[in-house]
Order: structure tokens, then C-alpha cells, then sequence
């Protein structure tokens, strides 16, 4: 019997216990978000992060700047954001404008304050094996989903569809922390289903459908991190649900599943930071 990954539930738990902590706290924790320009979907997503921060009592501040802002303006107020000791945790939302340097930005944050483990000096600590302030939001919600349902990565073979930055890599590094034998499969990986089928677990974040019931075998776990939309507006994820859901022992849904997850994280690395910044003040 196929058993669902509920990421909903999850993190409703771990965010109530949260709130616990933040509730018996004097000093609040500071999250600020730099938006930059008006896209949508960046604007749902800051829009969510910051009505949960604000239900857990954490400061929440978004700073928003037109899309054709100078980047020595942002450079500017992250600087600002560093020094200010209200503020424990800077995020800057991507897609950034062409015309700013991403790279500059991000390593602009002070490492300690890098919410979403991008700066060079945290993501090098992950590929490395040593300690990052925190570790990126998106692999850690997937880890702490499967450690809720006693999914145990040692000596399992992984498979990670998907190298981004964002989410393929950090996966992968983490997995092999777990003493997980992974591959890491992506666009130009060749006979993807000859590799999928060799899974013990899958993990899946590439945003478009390509998973499908030929590509696994029976009893595989089946993580879904991608998000599209179908031909009718439905959102979806990047495995075939209806078909591989029956092959699987566990399977994340889309949506429900990662995604709540995700915002869990970043409000527990919110936090984490907080503690860390407060124990060096001392």
C-alpha cells in the first residue's frame, strides 16, 4: 500500500512547535526579503513567506525595488541588512533582472545571515562536508519528510533528477551525508529510465512531467519536487502521479507535498540563525 508524503501536516507540526519557542522568546527573530521587480509567481511566494513568519511572530520586513533598480542600490541595502542586529536572516528572491549580477548580490549577504545557504562561502561548506550556517531550504524539508516516516537513506541508492543550484546539488551533496550512494541525472543524462529503475529513492526537480510508470520499479520511494501547470491551469508536479503512485511504498504529491515543506525550512533556518546570531552576542 502506497503511503503519501504529507508535507502539509509536517509542516503544520514542526511550525506549531516553532511558534513554542518564539512565543517564550524576548527578542523576536528578523527575517527581511529583498523583491526585486514584478513578477507573479515571486510575489505569491514573498507574499506566503512573510504572512507565516508573521503568524510565528517573526519580524518580517519585504523590501521591494522597481525592475530597472541600479544594483550598487540593493548592494547598498544588504550592507545596511548586515549590520542591523534586528535582522537575523536576509533572503533575496530570484529571478533578479538580467541587468544585475546575481553572483554579487547573493555574496553580498553576510554568510551568517544567509537564510538560503546561496552565499559562496556556505554553499562551498556544503559541497566541502563542513557545517553551513544553515543548509538550503528545499533539500532540507525533503530530508525532514522522509526522517518523519522513518525513511532511512544509508546505504540506499538515490537517484536525483535535476542539478540546479537551488535544489539538485545541494540534494545530492546532502544525500551523500546520509551515506547514500546517489547518481545525479539531468538534461543531457542519456537512457534516463535505465538509471531511474536502478532507484531506491527518486528525487525529481526538474519543473517539467517526465517520471512516468516505466521509468521505476515497485516499492521505490518517490519524491516530487517539480511545479508546472497542465494544459487546464492544474498545477502538477514532474512525476505522473496517477500511474506511478501505485508502484511506489512512499510518493510526495504536488502540490502538498515539498513545497509546505519548503517554507517550513526557511522559517526553521529563520530561526537557527536567530539562535546562532544571539549566542555570539553574548
Amino acid at each position: 500500500m502506497t503511503v503519501i508524503l504529507d508535507g502539509k501536516t509536517l509542516r503544520n507540526k514542526l511550525l506549531d512547535e516553532l511558534k513554542v519557542k518564539i512565543d517564550k522568546s524576548n527578542i523576536k527573530p528578523g527575517l527581511s526579503v529583498i523583491l526585486v521587480g514584478d513578477d507573479p509567481a515571486s510575489k505569491i511566494y514573498v507574499d506566503n513567506k512573510k504572512k507565516t513568519a508573521e503568524k510565528l511572530g517573526i519580524r518580517s520586513e519585504v523590501i521591494t525595488y522597481c525592475a530597472n533598480v541600479e544594483e550598487g542600490v540593493i548592494l547598498d541595502k544588504i550592507q545596511e541588512l548586515n549590520k542591523d542586529d534586528t535582522v537575523h536572516a536576509i533572503l533575496v528572491q530570484l529571478p533578479l533582472p538580467k541587468h544585475i549580477d546575481k553572483e554579487k548580490i547573493i555574496n553580498a549577504i553576510s554568510p551568517e545571515k544567509d537564510v538560503d545557504c546561496f552565499t559562496t562561502e556556505n554553499y562551498g561548506k556544503l559541497a566541502a562536508g563542513l557545517e553551513p550556517a544553515v543548509y538550503p531550504c528545499t533539500p532540507k524539508g525533503i530530508l525532514l519528510l522522509l526522517d518523519e516516516y522513518g525513511i532511512d537513506l544509508d546505504g540506499k541508492h538515490v537517484v536525483v533528477v535535476g542539478r540546479s543550484n537551488l535544489v539538485g546539488k545541494p540534494m545530492s551533496l546532502m544525500a551523500l551525508r546520509r551515506n547514500a550512494t546517489v547518481t545525479t541525472c539531468h538534461s543531457h543524462t542519456k537512457n534516463l529510465a535505465s538509471i531511474t529503475k536502478t532507484a531506491d529513492v527518486l528525487i525529481s526537480a526538474v519543473g517539467e512531467v517526465l517520471i512516468e510508470e516505466d521509468m521505476i520499479n515497485e516499492n521505490i520511494v518517490v519524491v516530487d519536487v517539480g511545479i508546472s501547470r497542465d494544459k487546464n491551469g492544474k498545477i502538477r508536479g514532474d512525476v505522473d502521479f496517477e500511474t506511478v503512485c501505485g508502484k511506489t511504498s512512499y510518493i510526495s504529491p504536488v502540490p502538498g507535498g515539498v513545497g509546505p515543506m519548503t517554507i517550513a525550512s526557511l522559517m526553521l533556518n529563520t530561526y537557527e540563525l536567530f539562535e546562532k546570531l544571539l549566542k555570539r552576542s553574548r
